[in-house]
């Protein structure tokens, strides 16, 4: 029943995908359809509606719409900026200045703002005059705006990480959010590494003169009031001060109490900015509501316990299950989102690598460094085309570059895969994790 029910959910759910079902609905009606398997019509409807209200009336979720609007809160005008100047003045004096100022940058404004792709908007368009100017190859620039946005989803508050405890079962958001540096300054270091190796082949110079203090003073205390924010929340959440719900309502308050003193934000904006933020909200609640579905069929159906059984008949070794499951993700990461994927992945995947012995908390970070580089690779990649929108350029023209980018931030996801120190190191250290 289990290989039979899992058959339907994936034939069903990649048919209503193709012919362009959003996939909040092709998840709820594919799961559907396993469930009258086993039930009648009638209990079946009724047994779905009663999961996505239990799914979606879970108090921790409230963390998620506060994040999202948090982050928009605090896209608007001039911390983008301030962000670019802190980067600059301390990565400025290396090969492509602006390259690896765009990569630092990057992570930073795409771990306060939530969204790879409006750290891509934001930040590549403030670079993007500097590199004009200096007579950088268009190609480049958004090979590296492209590359680098997505490092910042790694970094906390992550809406991503928020998502995996819940449907995995109550794993520690601090302890998520703690082990979730690492492997995003990694993703950024891969990032800034390859910028570095291309600006040297194409001449690119960092800024001239000698290293500015003065300058470096100014523009760390500009950027603190942003910066703050993940210090203040984040500090908060892992001392235990308060909870995730509770530290991404005071981001709101910290986000809306600087946007009035950056005065960048007027009655109109603000409405809109509600409404954005109320409508992404809206879609992420329902899809982890829908999915609710989907995660009591495969419990009823003992879908998870099917897979595992598959996977160790193949090989009780670690290392090629882990390749194995890296493989399926990346190619699924290609055209779903990380949150659908992550509703998907996650019960399929934490009993296999729990029978080796891996924490959930490095299988959530292996899981979302995973789906973060679908965010960069056709044919969705949104941030990917974003970035070339921004850069004004061509997919042809960047992909070359983009493949360089690729293999180093690879390279990153079998450190993160197989060195647990990465994801586990901090949480330990903090005694959140034995």
């Amino acid at each position: 029943m289990a290989i039979q029910s899992l058959f339907i959910i994936l034939l069903v759910l990649a048919a209503l995908l193709i012919i362009g079902v959003p996939i909040s609905y092709a998840i709820g009606i594919s799961s559907l359809a396993a469930i009258l398997q086993v039930m009648p019509f009638s209990v079946s409807v009724l047994t779905a509606s009663q999961r996505i209200f239990v799914g979606m009336s879970k108090f921790s979720l409230t963390a998620i719409p506060f994040f999202i609007l948090a982050g928009n809160l605090m896209n608007q005008g001039g911390i983008a900026r301030r962000l670019v100047d802190f980067v600059l003045a301390i990565l400025g004096k290396l090969p492509g200045a602006l390259l690896v100022t765009n990569v630092g940058a990057n992570a930073l404004f795409g771990a306060i703002s939530g969204s790879a792709s409006a750290a891509a908007a934001a930040v590549g368009s403030m670079v993007r005059e500097g590199e004009e100017n200096e007579g950088y190859d268009p190609a480049v620039c958004a090979a590296t705006n492209a590359a680098s946005a997505p490092s910042g989803l790694l970094i906390p508050p992550s809406n991503a990480l928020i998502t995996y405890s819940l449907v995995s079962g109550g794993t520690s958001v601090a302890a998520l959010f703690l082990a979730g540096y690492i492997p995003g300054v990694v993703w950024a270091v891969c990032c800034i590494i390859v910028a570095v190796v291309i600006a040297k082949q194409k001449g690119y110079r960092g800024t001239p003169g000698k290293y500015d203090w003065k300058n470096l003073a100014g523009s760390a205390f500009r950027a603190i009031p942003a910066l703050s924010l993940i210090v203040v929340v984040i500090g908060g959440i892992i001392a235990g001060v308060f909870t995730a719900t509770e530290g991404s309502a005071i981001a709101v308050v910290y986000a809306l109490i600087l946007s009035i003193c950056y005065r960048s934000l007027s009655w109109k904006s603000f409405w809109q900015i509600l409404v954005d933020s109320a409508k992404m909200s809206g879609m992420i609640v329902f899809l982890i509501g829908v999915s609710n579905i989907m995660g009591w069929v495969m419990a009823f159906t003992q879908i998870p316990q099917a897979i595992s059984a598959a996977l160790l008949g193949l090989t009780d070794n670690s290392i090629i299950l882990l390749l194995i499951m890296n493989g399926i993700l990346l190619i699924s990461g290609t055209f779903m989102d990380v949150t659908p994927a992550i509703l998907i992945f996650t019960p399929l995947f934490l009993p296999v690598v729990k029978t080796f012995g891996m924490h959930p908390v490095q299988f959530g970070l292996i899981l979302v460094y995973n789906l973060c580089i679908g965010n960069i690779t056709p044919p969705v990649g949104n941030t990917l085309f974003v970035a070339i929108k921004v850069g004004k350029t061509s997919l042809a023209k960047v992909m070359p570059y983009m493949l360089l980018y690729y293999g180093a931030i690879l390279a990153g996801l079998m450190l993160v895969t197989y060195a647990s120190a990465v994801t586990l190191g901090l949480p330990m250290a903090a005694g959140m994790i034995g």
